[in-house]
């Protein structure tokens, strides 16, 4: 039985500017992501990771080629819909949290449900809570809690709506190695327990260790990826990507 796509890529080229100025961002690049799978997108500084990302989630439009949200291509999407499929479809995870500082946690998680004037499933919401561990500090507002509590809070606010994928963008990376490990612990358990796809855009091997599947990207390009990938092996893949590349 074949796993159905989540999200794919197909032959997608990102160009920014135009003439001698012309910056290739992303080069013919095509990608299948699994439903319930942990994927982490690994490359050199400028290699296409975050434009990959930012194309596939909806939020740049690609400049040729075609990306599908579930059965959704984005091709072509007037805004009204974009919006809304970003607000039902997608979640977001991001290194600066963006939470909002006059809200308490609970409130920061409910908020993208608030705005779409949708109530959070009760069942759901309590699975999620108890998931990130922070029932009691629900009623707290981003400056009473630590960094590694807020991206928590970011990691539950993103799950609530139930998207189809989560695309979280360095999401340790303001974090301490204990808080970071944290969080990509809950994140290993939402794929696990809760059959939640995750696109995580790193560039640490350790992190990267969390997921089912890391890609590679250099000079625009998926050159190569790794499956059950350990920490060795994801530093031993990116020392060597000129190797591989060529």
């Amino acid at each position: 039985m074949t796993t159905p796509v989540a999200v794919r890529a197909d032959d997608v080229w990102k160009l920014y500017g135009s003439g001698e100025a012309q910056v290739t961002a992303l080069r013919g690049v095509s990608l299948s992501l699994a439903r319930g799978e942990f994927t982490a997108v690994m490359g050199p500084s400028g290699s296409g990771k975050s434009t990959l990302m930012h194309c596939m989630a909806g939020l740049d439009a690609v400049t040729r080629g075609e990306v599908r949200i579930g059965a959704t291509a984005l091709t072509g999407l007037r805004d009204r819909a974009m919006t809304r499929l970003r607000r039902d479809q997608i979640g977001f995870i991001f290194q600066q949290f963006n939470l909002l500082p006059t809200l308490s946690a609970a409130e920061n998680i409910r908020l993208p449900l608030s705005i779409a004037g949708r109530r959070p499933d009760p069942a759901w919401w309590e699975q999620v809570i108890d998931a990130v561990g922070l029932r009691e500090r629900l009623g707290h507002r981003p400056n009473q809690l630590s960094g590694g509590q807020q991206q928590r809070v970011a990691c539950a606010r993103a799950l609530v709506p139930r998207p189809e994928v989560i695309f979280a963008d360095e999401p340790t990376g303001n974090l301490d190695s204990r808080s970071g490990a944290e969080v990509l612990a809950f994140l290993r358990a939402s794929v696990r327990e809760f059959g939640q796809t995750i696109v995580m855009v790193t560039h640490d091997p350790v992190a990267a260790a969390h997921a089912d599947r890391v890609v590679f990207l250099a000079d625009g390009a998926i050159v190569t990826e790794l499956r059950a990938p350990t920490a060795e092996g994801v530093l031993d893949t990116m020392k060597n990507l000129d190797r591989v590349e060529g």
